[in-house]
């Protein structure tokens, strides 16, 4: 299918050929009197005095070159309505101080369990294909950091600049659970589930965990749970005295409380230990969460201004240069 992204600019055509249309009528008032013009009849003009007369032309094929090229025009299939599987994912992701300990592995190098989170979910938004998703962050308070939407490349945007204690030191799981259920109100759907990614135990907020699958229950939301990390200790970077070094303290994570959120909402409770499993997780997620919705696709639009402007541009200086040189009029 062909287009043009900004068809307005067409209207820019009509100014030129209204331009033309006037400069035809004017007579020109350049003459030269001569006695007579017997002599002259058998005169055969030259190859430039024929030439002279195609320059207007050249300005007149330039501009309207530059003026569809500013219309943009592509090439590319149409929209259409297509089914599709999708759902409403909210996205609930842990950035309390834990999330810093370094016992995640990625090519060889050490990653903390959040850097290791947005490898596996980049990779698992971008492998959706007609859900909403959205994003919840929690620490010592849980907040919206995107509502639901099919736009991937923003969610994947996002997900890069979140930071480790944006939301504060400790984790709210019931907090989030709460917010999430909030955001999946926003847009009705069929199927609603809450990824909720955590490594440690609920110790702040307003709204317990136990409250919150409660509600989750009534609206038939199902929340899968998410345990990063390993068990017991796990190593930290710290400033010490001799600069950073590494330290081993302990992570607190409420697997119990985790098992149990995943069960009353029929979903799943998962532990990962490495970015393998990690990975393996969400692709069950990925098989798992599927339905039927009518979404609009787009097939990206090739750019086919870039020929139209480099030849506008190459035959307006073309006309510049012969105006001022060869075909130079003096008044």
């Amino acid at each position: 299918m062909f287009r043009f992204a900004s068809p307005l600019f067409l209207s820019l055509l009509v100014v030129v050929c209204f331009v033309i249309f006037f400069k035809l009528r004017k007579k020109s008032t350049n003459i030269i009197k001569v006695s007579s013009l017997k002599d002259l009849d058998g005169l055969f003009p030259s190859f430039m005095v024929m030439l002279s007369k195609f320059i207007p032309v050249l300005k007149i094929i330039s501009l309207i070159l530059l003026i569809l090229a500013l219309a943009r025009p592509q090439f590319g299939d149409k929209k259409i309505n297509v089914t599709t599987q999708g759902v409403n994912i909210i996205l609930a992701l842990d950035l309390s101080e834990s999330m810093r300990a370094l016992d995640f592995k990625k090519d060889n190098e050490i990653v903390t369990r959040l850097e290791a989170v947005k490898i596996v979910v980049r990779d698992f938004i971008l492998k959706r294909e007609g859900d909403r998703i959205g994003m919840v962050v929690f620490g010592s308070n849980a907040f919206t950091q995107l509502p639901l939407t099919r736009d991937y490349n923003t969610i994947a945007f996002i997900l890069d600049r979140l930071k480790i204690g944006a939301a504060g030191p400790s984790t709210a799981i019931g907090d989030a659970i709460g917010i999430s259920l909030k955001r999946l109100e926003d847009i009705k759907s069929k199927s609603n589930i809450i990824i909720l990614i955590t490594d440690g135990k609920s110790n702040s907020g307003e709204l317990s965990w136990q409250d919150a699958i409660k509600i989750a229950v009534q609206r038939k939301v199902k929340i899968y749970t998410i345990a990063v990390g390993t068990k017991g200790e796990a190593p930290f970077l710290v400033d010490g005295l001799f600069g950073k070094q590494y330290v081993y303290q302990k992570v607190d994570v409420d697997l119990d409380a985790l098992k149990t959120i995943a069960e009353k909402t029929q979903a799943g409770f998962f532990q990962a230990g490495d970015l393998k499993s990690l990975g393996q997780i969400y692709e069950m997620i990925n098989n798992l969460e599927k339905t039927k919705v009518d979404v609009e696709k787009w097939v990206e639009y090739k750019e086919l201004y870039q020929g139209l402007l480099a030849l506008g541009l190459i035959l307006f200086l073309l006309y510049i240069i012969l105006t001022n040189t060869r075909f130079l009029r003096v008044p």
